[in-house]
């Protein structure tokens, strides 16, 4: 049997920084804003690149002097964000995550974003304690930890086309 060793592709994608007409026609897609700075990553959604994207944010931030407590939120929602993509979003299939970060001032943009099978109910899902795999004891905390740890969480999902993470974070200096 062939063994197939996936490592992390890093594309950084030149991301326009007015508005296109293409970005008008992707509803899901963050509306593009002028920021101090910004990258896009995407790799593939195996479990093992949840510590990666952990690492990127965390690289990407420190030009603001998050504290270590900061730093510790920050990577916290974001492995949230991404397990959750890689569990739910692409069950039954392989699949690709999108991670966007940007800052401004002193505010750092996220979102995580798979093509997967997307949420049924998100209101029930981001409710504590709610999880559709209780037999691989999962706590159903993702959402409310991301919401704890981060100033605001939004999240967009249609079922059979995936699921977008919006997070904001402040740092405060």
């Amino acid at each position: 049997m062939e063994e197939i060793i996936s490592k992390p592709v890093m594309r950084l994608v030149d991301v326009p920084m007015e508005e296109t007409e293409e970005a008008k026609d992707a509803p899901r897609e963050m509306t593009l804003h002028k920021h101090e700075n910004e990258v896009t990553l995407r790799f593939p959604a195996l479990s093992q690149n949840e510590g990666f994207a952990r690492m990127a944010a965390a690289a990407f931030v420190t030009r603001l002097d998050p504290t270590i407590e900061e730093l510790s939120d920050l990577k916290t929602a974001i492995s949230e964000a991404v397990t959750n993509a890689i569990i739910h979003g692409y069950e039954k299939h392989p699949g690709e995550i999108r991670m966007y970060l940007a800052i401004t001032d002193m505010t750092l943009y996220v979102e995580i974003e798979d093509y997967g099978e997307g949420i049924p109910d998100v209101r029930k899902a981001r409710e504590p304690m709610f999880t559709t795999k209780p037999e691989q004891e999962r706590s159903g905390m993702g959402f409310a930890f991301m919401e704890a740890f981060m100033d605001s969480l939004e999240v967009i999902s249609e079922v059979g086309k995936g699921t977008l993470v919006r997070m904001k974070k402040t740092i405060r200096a």
